[in-house]
Order: structure tokens, then sequence, then C-alpha cells
């Protein structure tokens, strides 16, 4: 699966612990799209990693943060619910304003070789 709203910067730590970070802004009419796109990442994630998800530092293999903005209002974080396949809460946008989801992963070598053939390269 190729993304097309996503564009990841990759940093790792000295503990080997990788962070890739993307943030997309679309208009309102393209919201639905992007949040497919991040949807399918999370599923595809949870679905391979997801009974070890959490701070790596608490043993987890892989974790991530999801935060929502729109025109003028503050910054809302989002979790994905695994069993419904959505957002939540769901985020919506009034037709002409702009929104802005920011998505960090982070996870260990096992994660990112993964990540990697999967989603290509970030």
């Amino acid at each position: 699966m190729g993304l097309h709203f996503l564009s990841f910067d990759y940093s790792e730590d000295d503990e080997g612990t990788a962070t890739w970070d993307a943030v997309a802004s679309v208009p309102a009419a393209r919201l639905p799209e992007l949040q497919r796109e991040i949807v399918a990442l999370l599923a595809w994630a949870h679905s391979e990693f997801g009974a070890v998800r959490g701070p790596v530092e608490d043993g987890g293999l892989w974790d991530y943060d999801l935060q929502f903005e729109r025109d003028r209002h503050p910054l809302q974080a989002l979790g994905y619910d695994v069993d419904a396949r959505q957002l939540q809460p769901a985020p919506h946008a009034l037709p002409g304003e702009r929104v802005t989801l920011t998505l960090s992963l982070s996870g260990g070598l096992s994660f990112g070789e993964a990540f990697a053939a999967r989603f290509g390269d970030p």
C-alpha cells in the first residue's frame, strides 16, 4: 500500500528506538481520504504488533500518537478503535476549513523493518 497523504520524517535515539513523524494538512473535503489512510496504517500496525503496543521503555514493540486540529479550534488527541476500525473521536470539519492530522509512530527494529516492507521507506 502506498501512502498518499502521509510523508514521514525518520529519527532514531541512542537506544535504537525509531520514530516516524508525519503531518498532513488537507481541506475538509479530503478529510475522509486522509482518515482512511491513517486507519489502514493503524489497522496494519495493530494486526501485526497490536499485542505489544506501548512505550518501548515499558516493553512495547510499537506505539503511536495521533493529533487532530482544524481551523481556529484547539488540538485534539485521537485514538484508533481496533474493533470499529475507525478513529475516535471521529474528526470532522466544516466545508472550507483546513484540517491537520499529526501522526507519530515509534518502534524497534522489527517494527521498522515490517513498516518499510509494507509501506516503503519513510
